[in-house]
């Protein structure tokens, strides 16, 4: 009989900063034509997030960090030391949020394999090793980091630990993604670059993968790529962050690259879109949600769960994904799951699932 994975549950946490409004007001400010201003406030109307959270801290008299006092609110925005030393000690302590939500859910004990996705920030020791530290886990744990892999780390996160399980039955593997992307924020005249930080916020989220039935069976994994198309998403190391490259052009190829049977069924695993009863897919922003919603033909609610994720939360890279899969677990039961994910390369990774039982 062959062993089937699956999420037992899933614990979520994001910062207690809303920095959402704070942002729009700060980049609106840097676009030096009248043109520029007015689609940057039609595409921010239009973007469908009503918050963003960040580990930043507030300026000294309370408000954002993009105000007086705050962390941007110099000429010279912080060098990347310095949101790296940031990062160092706010992504453990978020994940260790996250995964105090889970604990509340599950019973951690037994923890065999631990497996980290994150892509805003470096540090060594590991941050898995950190969270492994703190967390009191046994030296013994094996560790997997996946870095800088974007938005569908969560994927290779979740993958990895199926294999884990079905290669040795009795693991109990903890996933963690947690991400940090307004520690990235760039000063830019630049209208796309600050449309595209428009959509990020931080967040972190848990899972535990067992072979016990409960929660999501883990189907078999997919994953495919776009033709020419790796210059669209882009993380670019400077020396004051990372600066994100997301073309405006992404979702109209994710459109065109669905239109295609062959990269479509790459994309769904071989399913059918219209016998798929749950999506999971990543909220990478509104049109991209648009552009999967009306290439594969889906009922208007078909993506509710996503879209209510980036309204809530916004993009938190590898961590949305995490967050879909945490609502669609408390809600009605699913026979046939797709989790979908677009990021760097461009690549579409995914796999499929159900309810347990």
């Amino acid at each position: 009989m062959s062993i089937i994975p699956h999420i037992v549950a899933i614990g979520t946490a994001v910062p207690s900063h809303d920095i959402h409004a704070a942002f729009i007001a700060w980049a609106r400010a840097r676009l030096p034509e009248a043109r520029s201003a007015r689609v940057f406030d039609r595409m921010a109307s239009r973007a469908a997030i009503n918050h963003r959270w960040s580990v930043l801290p507030v300026s000294d008299d309370g408000g954002s960090p993009v105000d007086p006092g705050g962390f941007y609110a110099r000429d010279i925005l912080p060098g990347t030391a310095e949101r790296m030393k940031l990062y160092a000690a706010a992504a453990p302590a978020l994940a260790i949020e996250a995964i105090t939500a889970l604990g509340e859910k599950v019973s951690l004990e037994g923890i065999t394999h631990l497996v980290v996705a994150s892509c805003t920030g470096f540090v060594a020791p590991g941050i898995d090793q950190i969270i492994a530290a703190r967390l009191g886990l046994a030296p013994t744990v094996e560790r997997l980091l996946v870095g800088f892999m974007g938005c569908y780390a969560a994927v290779a996160a979740l993958r990895s630990a199926r294999h884990i399980v079905r290669s040795a039955p009795a693991a109990r593997v903890l996933v963690v993604c947690v991400e940090l992307s307004t520690l990235h924020l760039q000063d830019t005249p630049a209208l796309e670059p600050l449309l595209a930080m428009l959509q990020f916020g931080d967040g972190a989220a848990a899972a535990l993968v067992t072979a016990d039935p409960a929660g999501l069976a883990l189907g078999e994994p997919f994953a495919t790529t776009l033709p020419d198309s790796a210059e669209l998403i882009r993380w670019d190391i400077t020396d004051q962050g990372f600066a994100m490259h997301l073309s405006g052009e992404v979702p109209a190829r994710i459109a065109a690259g669905l239109a295609d049977p062959v990269f479509a069924a790459a994309a769904t695993g071989g399913r059918d879109p219209q016998e798929i009863d749950g999506w999971a897919v990543h909220a990478g922003g509104r049109s991209i949600l648009d552009a999967v919603e009306t290439a594969l033909s889906l009922p208007h609610d078909a993506l509710a769960t996503s879209r209510g994720v980036l309204a809530d939360v916004g993009n938190m890279s590898s961590a949305t994904l995490m967050f879909v899969l945490a609502r669609l677990l408390d809600g009605p039961p699913i026979r046939n799951g797709v989790a979908l994910a677009f990021g760097p390369g461009l690549a579409a990774e995914g796999f499929g699932f159900r309810s347990a039982g």
